[in-house]
C-alpha cells in the first residue's frame, strides 16, 4: 500500500497514547495542549555530583527544568540558602537555574567550594537536583629536596619512590631522565600503580642515566618534575655491553648470585582489596629476584573472566573492567623463576553504591484513580530509602489521607486535584546516593482528537492498510470504530484494533470502501473523527513486450498495454538493461508501445516497461536480439534464447474457509521454455517469521489451486514457476490469512533423555513448527519417572525444547513422555520413551591378573567393573617396561567393552612390565588398577658365575641379605661386593655404593648421591627385621630416599628421608601377594610409621610418595614378613641318604687332611702378614681395618689358597656361625698365623612349602676350616 506519510505530530500522539495506557504519560508538545495543561517541575539538566573546575575559568553550575507554569529556581550551599542577589560575582541565567560565578573582576575560586543543590518550583511542586560538590582543581608544586645518590649492589632489588604532591584530580605519573628521555620499562624495570619505579634486580647498566618522577595535572596542563635520582651500582665486573648481549646468561656472566623471588609490592603473603560495583578492579604484584621473575595470575575456585580481564605492565597488573558481585573472591599472583616461586593472595570484596532496580517515574492520573510510585534500589551494604515531597521530608509534610507509604512504595488511592506534588526518593549507603524526582499530576481532560479531520486514505485492492486516529484525554479514553456511521464496533475478522487506537484492515475489498468513524470516550465527554477510505484498482500490464530477434537496420516495436484505475494518473517509462532508457531521435515512446527505428547492434539487450501510479506500479520485460547477417532463421523459437520464467503475479486469496483457501495467480512469461510446475510456498509470522516453506506443487497448466491449511497459522503465500532452464524469482507475497485455532493433533518428535552430568538427565525433543502448533502459547508437558518403580509421574510445563531433571542417581532408566498443549487444549497421549540419567566414571576393573607362562609372552585377564556407572565404551591399558630405575617407552592399548583378555609379546625378555588398566564410559576413564609382571627366577642373580652356583643377592646398599626365617638382627659390618655380569644387568645397582650398617635398624645418613641407581622391586624377599634401604638418583630435585623397612610376622616399621619443606604430607602404599592395595596417609614429621595387620610369610611391595604430587615417589621396595614357627619338619638325621652322605664327607675330609699335612711338611705356607706389625703395601688388597678385599678383579684366588675341583673358589654358607644372621664373616687365623678364613657370603634361600631351614654342612667349608 502506498499512501502519504503522516505528519510528525501523529507519531508523537501515538506514542502519547501508548504511554497513557501504561499509567504514566508525557504531556504532548502540541502548543494548544501545553498552554492548557498544568505540569509540576521536572529537572532536565544538571552538573555532575563531583564538579571539579579549572581555577582560571569562570565557574558554571548547571540546573535546568521544565514545567507549566515555568518554574523558578533557588540554590542552597552547604544545606543553607544561597542568596545569589547578594554576591556581585554570582548570577543566574535567564529562564534557567544555571549559576555563573565570574572572576574577571577578581576573587578566589576556592572561596566558593562547597555542596550546592538546585530547587525548581512552581505552584504544583518542587523538584531537586543532585547535591553537587564543587571543588577547584589543584596542582601543587613538588617540595624541594636534595637527593643523595642511591648506592645499591648489582642484582639487588630497588624501589625509587615518587610521592607526588596531592592534586585534584590526581596527577598522571611517568618517569623520565633529567634530559627528558623516557625510562625504558620491561618486566625487570617498571612503574607501579602508585607511581614508584621498581627494579626487580639492578644491573650495572642502570646507572647510565638518572631517574626523575614527573606529575602531569589535567586541568592546568602543567608537568611538575621531581629532582632526579642518581644510581651507583656496586659490581665486581666492569660493564661491557657486547659481552652481555652475546652471553646467554647475563647474570652468571656478571657474577650475580641467583635468588628466589620475593614480593616488593604488596608485602607479605596475603592482602585484601575493596572495589565498587561497576568500577575497574586493578590488582598488582611486583616481585624481585634473579633472574627476573615471571608473574602469572589465577583465581581460586574458578577462571579469570576472559571477557573482562586483561593484563598490564608486563603481566604485573590484572585489570578487571566493570566488576560485579561474582568477581569477588580470592585471586593470587605467582612469581617464579628457575630458583623457585612464591605467591601472594589478594582477597577481593565487591561493594556497591546504590543502583536502580525500579526508578520512580512521573505519574499522571485522572481524579479518583489509583496509582503508585516505586523506588527500588540495591547496593552493598543494602541502601536505605528516604521519601521527600517538594524537597521536604515526608514525615514533616502535611498529612494526606489518600497517600500511604509502604517502604519503597507510595500508594495513592482516589487521587484528587490537591494531590499534585513532586516526590523525591533518596536512597543511600556509605558508598554513595541516588536522588530521583517523580511528580504526581492529576488531570481531568475531556477527549480530544489530535489529527486533521476528514482525512482521505486511498488504497489498492487486496492490499493491507491501517487507519490512524490519535487522541488524548484524562482519564484515558476508550476508542471504538464504526463504518458509514452505523453498525457495531469494528474488531475481529478482517479488522484489528491496536492499543493505540489504529484500525488495521488485513485485506482490502471493494466493499471496504466508505467512511470510518473513530470515537474516543471518557467520563468527561467524547470526541470523534472521520476517515474516508477509497479502494482503487491495481495497475496491470495486460499485453507485455515480447522477446524479438530482428535484423540490423530494421524497425522494431515493443508493446506495453496497461490497465489501471482511471482516477489515478498513469506514467509509463522504459528501462534498458535495468537502467533508465534515453529516448533518442531513433526512438518513439507512446502510451502503449516503444518503437526503435534503424536497429543497431548496440540496441540489443533487455527492455523493461514500468507502469506506475501514485499508489502502485507494474513491470514487464522483453529481450531484443539483433542479428548481424541478413539471414533470418527459419525456426525463430529455436534461435531464441531460453531462460527461466518470469515470476507469477497478482496473487489473490478467495474461498476463505476454516482449513482451506483458494490461491489464484497470473503466470509470468515462460521465456521460450514452457512452464512445467508451480511451487507454492508459505511463511508464518509467529515461530519463524521471514522463513519460507514449501507447501505444495502443481502442474504448469494451472493457475489456481485449493490449499489445505493448519489451524492457527497466519499464512502468507508466494508462487515460483519452474521450466527446464530453472526456477523463476518468487512472486510478490499474497495478503495474510489466519486460520482459527484447535488443540494439537500431534506431539513433538525425537524425544530423548540423556545425562549431561552424573546427577541429571536432560530431556530434549524437536519442537513443533507453526503448522502443527494449532493454537497460541504452544507449550510442552514433560513427564518422567523411574522405570519399573511405578512411582507417580513428575511433570513440568516447558516452553522451550529441553528440560533438565536434577538430583538423579547415576545412570538409571527413566520413562519419559512429552505432550503438546496450547490454549485450545492438549494433544493426544504421548508415547513413552526410555531415557537414562547421566553417566559417571566407572570403578576399576576387577581381578586384574598378570601371568607369565614363558619369557616371550605375558597374559593379562580381568573382569568387568563392579560399578560401570554407564555404558562401557572400552578399556585403556597403559604399560611400560622397566629395568631397575630405567623406564622404557610407554605403550597404550584400547580395547572394546567386551574384551577381557590380552597377550603382550615381550620385546625384551629381561625387563619387567608395569600395567595400568582402566575402564571407560562416555564420561571418561575411571579408576585404574596397576599390576606388574612377575620377576624372572634369575632376575635376582647379579653375578657372572654359572647358574649352578648359589646366587649372591645384592641389596639396595650393597650389603648381603639373608632369608633365614629364624635369624635375628645383629651388629655386623656390611661390605660392598662389586659384580661384573656377563650380560647387561637388569635388576642390580649400576653403581653400588659402600655403606656401613651398625645395627639392623640403621639407615643412611648421607644425602642422595648422583650415580647411585637401584631398583628394589627386583630384590628377593628380605629376612625378618632386616632393613631395606633405598636411594634416589636425583640429588638436586625433590625426592624421597632411604626407605627403611623393618618387618616382623604381622607388622613392619617404615622410615624414610626426603628433602621436602616442613609440613609436607606423604602416603605409604603397599600391595600384598594377592594384589590387594592399601594406602596409609602420613602427616608431616610422623615417622616412623607402623604397618599393622600384615600376614606372616607374605611378600609385599611398598613405596612412599608425596600426597601433593604422586609423581614424586620413592622406588618400589619388596619385603617379606617372617613365618610363624613350626616343628613339623622332618628329622633328616635319621634318613639313610644323609648318613651315607656324612660318611662320604668324612672320608673326603680325611684325604684332604693328609694332603694338607704333606704339603705343610714340605714348607708351603700361606703368606700372612700381621695386622699391627707389617705395613700395607700397594699390592696388598687388605683394607686398613684388617679386612680383605674380595673384589678379585682378575678372577684369581688369593695367594696360597686352595681351589675347588672346578678351579673356582666356592662360597657356601655356614650353618653354625653368625655369618648367616649378619652380613659377612671375618677371616679366621690358625695358631701359626696362616689364614683359613671362609670365603662365604649369605646364601639366598627359596621359600619352600615344607619350610625346611637346615641343610648339610658344605664340604668345601670344612676343607677350608681344616686347612
Amino acid at each position: 500500500m502506498a499512501r502519504p506519510q503522516p505528519p510528525p505530530w501523529v507519531h508523537a500522539a501515538v506514542l502519547l497514547c501508548l504511554l497513557g495506557l501504561g499509567g504514566a504519560i508525557e504531556i504532548p508538545m502540541d502548543p494548544s495542549i501545553q498552554n492548557e495543561l498544568s505540569q509540576p517541575p521536572t529537572i532536565t539538566k544538571q552538573s555532575v555530583k563531583d564538579h571539579i573546575v579549572d581555577p582560571r575559568d569562570n565557574i558554571l553550575i548547571e540546573c535546568e527544568a521544565k514545567g507549566n507554569p515555568a518554574p523558578s529556581f533557588h540554590w542552597t550551599r552547604n544545606s543553607r540558602f544561597f542568596n545569589v542577589a547578594k554576591d556581585p560575582r554570582v548570577s543566574m541565567r535567564r529562564r534557567s537555574g544555571t549559576l555563573v560565578i565570574d572572576f574577571r573582576s577578581g576573587g578566589r575560586p576556592e572561596e566558593y567550594e562547597g555542596e550546592y543543590q538546585c530547587f525548581a518550583r512552581n505552584k504544583f511542586g518542587t523538584a531537586l537536583s543532585n547535591r553537587i560538590r564543587l571543588q577547584v582543581s589543584k596542582s601543587p608544586l613538588w617540595p624541594k629536596e636534595n637527593l643523595d645518590p642511591v648506592v645499591v649492589q648489582e642484582g639487588a632489588p630497588l624501589t625509587l619512590q615518587c610521592n607526588p604532591p596531592p592534586g585534584l584530580p590526581s596527577p598522571v605519573i611517568f618517569w623520565m631522565s633529567s634530559s627528558m628521555e623516557p625510562i625504558t620499562q620491561d618486566k625487570r624495570v617498571s612503574q607501579g600503580h602508585n607511581g614508584d619505579l621498581y627494579f626487580s634486580n639492578v644491573m650495572v647498566q642502570d646507572m647510565q642515566t638518572d631517574y626523575s618522577c614527573n606529575a602531569r595535572f589535567h586541568f592546568t596542563h602543567t608537568i611538575q618534575q621531581k629532582n632526579p635520582f642518581t644510581l651507583k651500582v656496586l659490581t665486581n665486573h666492569p660493564y661491557n655491553d657486547s659481552s652481555l648481549r652475546n652471553h646467554p646468561d647475563m647474570y652468571s656472566a656478571r657474577g650475580v648470585a641467583e635468588r628466589t623471588p620475593s614480593f616488593m609490592y604488596p608485602q607479605g603473603t596475603s592482602s585484601s582489596q575493596m572495589v565498587l560495583r561497576g568500577m575497574d578492579l586493578l590488582l598488582e604484584c611486583i616481585a624481585s629476584g634473579v633472574p627476573t621473575p615471571d608473574i602469572a595470575w589465577y583465581k581460586k575456585g574458578g577462571d579469570l573472566p576472559s571477557d573482562k580481564a586483561k593484563f598490564e605492565n608486563f603481566n604485573k597488573a590484572l585489570r578487571i573492567t566493570s566488576v560485579s558481585e561474582e568477581d569477588s573472591g580470592e585471586y593470587f599472583c605467582l612469581a617464579s623463576n628457575k630458583m623457585g616461586s612464591i605467591r601472594h593472595t589478594i582477597s577481593v570484596r565487591v561493594k556497591a553504591a546504590p543502583y536502580w532496580l525500579d526508578e520512580p517515574k512521573n505519574l499522571i492520573l485522572a481524579p479518583g484513580e489509583d496509582g503508585r510510585l516505586v523506588c527500588r534500589a540495591n547496593g552493598n551494604p543494602k541502601p536505605t530509602v528516604q521519601w521527600m515531597v517538594n524537597g521536604e521530608p515526608l514525615q514533616s509534610a502535611p498529612p494526606n489521607p489518600n497517600r500511604e507509604v509502604a517502604g519503597d512504595t507510595i500508594i495513592f488511592r482516589d487521587t484528587q486535584i490537591s494531590s499534585r506534588a513532586v516526590y523525591q526518593c533518596n536512597t543511600s549507603n556509605e558508598h554513595g546516593y541516588l536522588l530521583a524526582n517523580a511528580f504526581v499530576s492529576v488531570l481531568d481532560v475531556p477527549p480530544r482528537m489530535m489529527s486533521p479531520r476528514n482525512q482521505l486514505i486511498r488504497v489498492i485492492l487486496y492490499n493491507r492498510t491501517r487507519l490512524d486516529c490519535p487522541f488524548f484525554g484524562s482519564p484515558i479514553p476508550t476508542l471504538r470504530w464504526f463504518k458509514n456511521g452505523q453498525g457495531s464496533n469494528l474488531d475481529g475478522g478482517n479488522y484489528h484494533v491496536y492499543e493505540n487506537g489504529s484500525l488495521e484492515i488485513k485485506m482490502i475489498r471493494k466493499e471496504d470502501q466508505g467512511i470510518y468513524t473513530c470515537v474516543a470516550t471518557n467520563i468527561l465527554g467524547k470526541a470523534e473523527n472521520q476517515v474516508r477510505l477509497e479502494v482503487k484498482d491495481p495497475t496491470r500490464i495486460f499485453r507485455m513486450p515480447e522477446d524479438q530477434v530482428v535484423k540490423r537496420g530494421t524497425t522494431v516495436q515493443l508493446e506495453c498495454r496497461v490497465k489501471h484505475d482511471p482516477s489515478l494518473k498513469l506514467t509509463v517509462s522504459w528501462l534498458k538493461d535495468d537502467q533508465p532508457l534515453y529516448i533518442g531521435n531513433r526512438m518513439k515512446k507512446e502510451d502503449d508501445s516503444l518503437t526503435i527505428f534503424g536497429v543497431a547492434e548496440r540496441d540489443q539487450g533487455s527492455y523493461t516497461c514500468v507502469a506506475s501510479t501514485e499508489l502502485d506500479q507494474d513491470r514487464a520485460k522483453a529481450y531484443l536480439t539483433v542479428l548481424a547477417d541478413q539471414t533470418t532463421p527459419t525456426n525463430r523459437l529455436a534461435a531464441l534464447p531460453k531462460g527461466r520464467p518470469d515470476r507469477p503475479r497478482d496473487l489473490e486469496l478467495t474461498d476463505l474457509a476454516e482449513r482451506s483457501v483458494r490461491l489464484t495467480w497470473i503466470p509470468g512469461d515462460d521465456n521460450n521454455s514452457p512452464i512445467t510446475d508451480y511451487v507454492v510456498q508459505f511463511e508464518e509470522d509467529q515461530f519463524q517469521p521471514g522463513v519460507w516453506h514449501d507447501h505444495s506443487k502443481f502442474p504448469g497448466s494451472v493457475n489456481s489451486a485449493v490449499l489445505q491449511l493448519s489451524p492457527y497459522v497466519n499464512y502468507q503465500f508466494r508462487v515460483i514457476a519452474v521450466n527446464e532452464v530453472g526456477s523463476s524469482h518468487p512472486s510478490l507475497p499474497s495478503e495474510r490469512y489466519r486460520t482459527s485455532g484447535a488443540p494439537p493433533e500431534s506431539n513433538p518428535s525425537d524425544v530423548k533423555g540423556e545425562g549431561t552430568r552424573k546427577n541429571n538427565m536432560e530431556i530434549t525433543w524437536t519442537p513443533m513448527n507453526a503448522t502443527s502448533a494449532f493454537g497460541p502459547n504452544l507449550r510442552y508437558i514433560v513427564k518422567w519417572r523411574r522405570r519399573e518403580t511405578r512411582e507417580t509421574w513428575n511433570n513440568a510445563t516447558v516452553w522451550g525444547s529441553r528440560y533438565v531433571v536434577g538430583q538423579t542417581p547415576v545412570y538409571v532408566p527413566y520413562e519419559i513422555r512429552v505432550q503438546a498443549e496450547n490454549d485450545f487444549g492438549k494433544g493426544p497421549e504421548p508415547d513413552t520413551v526410555i531415557g537414562y540419567s547421566g553417566e559417571d566414571l566407572p570403578s576399576a576393573p576387577r581381578r586384574f591378573r598378570v601371568r607369565q607362562p614363558n619369557l616371550q609372552t605375558i597374559n593379562l585377564e580381568w573382569d568387568h567393573p563392579e560399578h560401570p556407572n554407564g555404558i562401557l565404551t572400552g578399556y585403556s591399558l597403559r604399560y611400560v617396561p622397566f629395568n631397575g630405575t630405567k623406564l622404557g617407552k610407554q605403550m597404550v592399548e584400547n580395547f572394546s567393552p567386551n574384551q577381557t583378555k590380552f597377550t603382550v609379546q615381550r620385546a625384551d625378555p629381561v625387563s619387567r612390565y608395569r600395567f595400568t588398566l582402566s575402564a571407560r564410559t562416555q564420561v571418561g576413564s575411571g579408576e585404574a588398577v596397576t599390576e606388574e609382571s612377575p620377576a624372572s627366577p634369575n632376575e635376582a642373580t647379579p653375578t657372572a658365575a654359572p647358574p649352578t652356583l648359589p646366587p649372591t643377592t645384592v641389596g639396595a646398599t650393597g650389603a648381603v641379605s639373608s632369608t633365614d626365617a629364624t635369624a635375628t638382627a645383629a651388629a655386623t659390618e656390611a661390605t660392598t661386593v662389586p659384580i661384573i655380569p656377563t650380560v647387561a644387568p637388569t635388576t642390580i645397582a649400576t653403581t653400588v655404593a659402600t655403606t656401613t650398617t651398625t645395627t639392623a635398624a640403621a639407615t643412611m645418613e648421607s644425602p642422595p648421591t648422583t650415580g647411585t641407581k637401584t631398583h628394589e622391586s627386583a630384590l628377593p624377599p628380605s629376612s625378618p627385621l632386616t632393613p631395606l634401604l633405598t636411594r634416589p638418583s636425583a640429588p638436586d630435585e625433590q625426592s624421597i630416599w632411604n626407605v627403611t623397612v623393618l618387618p616382623n610376622s604381622k607388622w613392619a616399621n617404615i622410615t624414610w628421608k626426603h628433602n621436602f619443606g616442613p609440613g609436607t604430607d606423604f602416603v605409604v602404599e603397599y600391595i600384598d601377594s594377592n594384589h590387594t592395595k592399601k594406602t596409609v596417609p602420613v602427616k608431616a614429621q610422623a615417622q616412623p610409621i607402623q604397618l599393622t595387620d600384615l600376614y606372616p610369610g607374605m611378600t609385599y611391595t611398598l613405596r612412599v610418595y608425596s600426597r601433593d604430587n604422586e609423581g614424586i615417589s620413592s622406588t618400589i621396595i619388596t619385603f617379606m614378613t617372617s613365618t610363624a614357627y613350626t616343628n613339623n619338619q622332618a628329622d633328616i638325621a635319621t634318613q639313610g641318604w644323609f648318613i651315607g652322605l656324612m660318611c662320604a664327607i668324612a672320608l673326603l675330609v680325611l684325604i684332604l687332611l693328609i694332603v694338607c699335612f704333606i704339603k705343610r711338611s714340605r714348607g708351603g705356607k700361606y703368606p700372612v702378614r700381621e695386622k699391627k706389625d707389617v705395613p700395607l703395601g700397594p699390592e696388598d688388597p687388605k683394607e686398613e681395618d684388617g679386612s680383605f678385599d674380595y673384589s678379585d678383579e682378575d678372577n684369581k684366588p688369593l695367594q696360597g689358597s686352595q681351589t675347588s675341583l672346578d678351579g673356582t673358589i666356592k662360597q657356601q654358607e655356614s650353618d653354625d656361625s653368625l655369618v648367616d644372621y649378619g652380613e659377612g664373616g671375618e677371616g679366621q687365623f690358625n695358631e701359626d698365623g696362616s689364614f683359613i678364613g671362609q670365603y662365604t657370603v649369605k646364601k639366598d634361600k627359596e621359600e619352600t612349602e615344607g619350610n625346611e631351614s637346615s641343610e648339610a654342612t658344605s664340604p668345601v667349608n670344612a676343607i677350608y676350616s681344616l686347612a
